[in-house]
């Protein structure tokens, strides 16, 4: 094992294969049609989700997937570092990264710089998730619209 490996997870270095393999399918994506790519980025997101070990984790993706499908419709299902996320103009805009990914208390509904969240000198980018309740409902939705705007 070289050095640099001693200082990752074996979860981290996963993510890292999982990443570099996320590239290469943006890649290859670039030459097809935006329906072949949203086709081929559902079927990744939910292979992802169907890899994780915990049922609440797996039921939260799919709400999630469910969520982000309704209220920005524009988003390209995709995985990033092997989790589900959704993208716009080929990067990725939004992401959940499961509890049991990485082996913590809670999962994470992140967004990337990409995303319009700007607000002064301060603003949240993550949201720790344990329920998709009808109140964190009504907060992601608001955040996913701001995101995208």
């Amino acid at each position: 094992m070289a050095d640099n490996e001693k200082n990752f997870s074996a979860e981290e270095r996963e993510a890292m294969k999982e990443a570099a393999a996320d590239k290469r399918k943006s890649r290859s994506r670039a030459k097809k049609s935006p329906e072949e790519v949203r086709a081929e980025g559902i079927a990744d997101l939910e292979a992802a989700v169907a890899k994780l070990p915990d049922d609440k984790d797996r039921e939260l993706s799919l709400a999630l997937h469910a969520l982000v499908t309704e209220v920005a419709p524009e988003l390209m299902p995709r995985t990033y570092y092997g989790m589900p996320a959704w993208g716009k103009d080929g990067k990725v805009l939004c992401f959940f990264q499961p509890a049991s990914k990485f082996k913590v208390r809670y999962g994470t509904f992140g967004f990337e710089p990409i995303s319009n969240l700007d607000d002064g000198t301060m603003w949240p980018t993550a949201y720790a998730l344990l329920d998709l309740t009808a109140a964190n409902r009504k907060v992601l939705t608001e955040r996913i619209r701001l995101a995208v705007s």
